[in-house]
């Protein structure tokens, strides 16, 4: 029933909340500096979201029944794009800690944090799959990017696209069609594709102009 989303309203972009039902929009939170990438946990209590501060950037979690925020990242360096696990347990997220963009993963408290992508190239936007077992992402390597996916430990890794700049992955339901932007080389704008999870059945979504950043609603209708 809420859709969380950023927007530049004011001038600078901040997380706000959207209930469908009642067409309310309420900005979380009244932080003085950027905040972004929002993400819900599973249950719809919680929004894991970045905060900017002196340059850094952190990952915070609200509770949007008290309206509580905690800090779970505390590191001179970008952590974003947080996705919680299907059961709330663990969120990945990406961060330039190391020296170049990866994929990390968390406890949900913010403990036990840990990289998990090792096959070269700078990894980022991970995004948990509704079924547990996979984490897709954007690989950035040889002046590319794909969408690709690997276990949740970082094993397996496989690119299942290979457009010029494909990025911003999104899971279907089924947790086996990903989404994700596309835009060619010297094309005429970004496009919105979709793809099997074995790399399969790669094609266009129709769009009446240019898109991207798709996202799934909960539930096919």
């Amino acid at each position: 029933q809420m859709i969380a989303y950023m927007s530049y309203i004011g001038g600078r972009p901040r997380v706000y909340l959207f209930d469908l039902e009642s067409g309310r929009q309420e900005m979380l939170g009244n932080f003085p500096n950027m905040t972004f990438s929002p993400r819900f946990s599973p249950d719809g209590n919680k929004v894991a979201m970045t905060l900017e501060k002196g340059g850094n950037s952190d990952i915070y979690v609200m509770d949007l029944r008290t309206r509580a925020i905690n800090r779970l990242t505390s590191d001179p360096a970008i952590d974003t794009a947080p996705s919680y696990s299907p059961d709330g347990g663990q969120i990945a997220f990406e961060s330039d800690r190391g020296g170049s963009q990866q994929v990390y993963v968390m406890n949900a408290d913010g403990s036990n944090v840990h990289r998990i992508s090792f096959g070269g190239g700078k990894n980022g936007t991970p995004v948990w799959s509704p079924r547990g077992d996979l984490i897709a992402f954007t690989k950035q390597a040889g002046g590319r990017f794909n969408v690709g996916v690997m276990r949740t430990d970082g094993s397996g890794e496989r690119i299942i696209t290979d457009g010029w700049e494909d990025e911003g992955p999104t899971w279907a339901p089924n947790g086996r069609v990903l989404m994700y932007t596309r835009t060619e080389r010297g094309g005429r704008g970004s496009q919105i594709w979709s793809v099997d999870v074995t790399g399969r059945n790669e094609r266009r979504v129709p769009s009446p102009g240019a898109a991207s950043d798709p996202a799934w609603s909960p539930l096919i209708q």
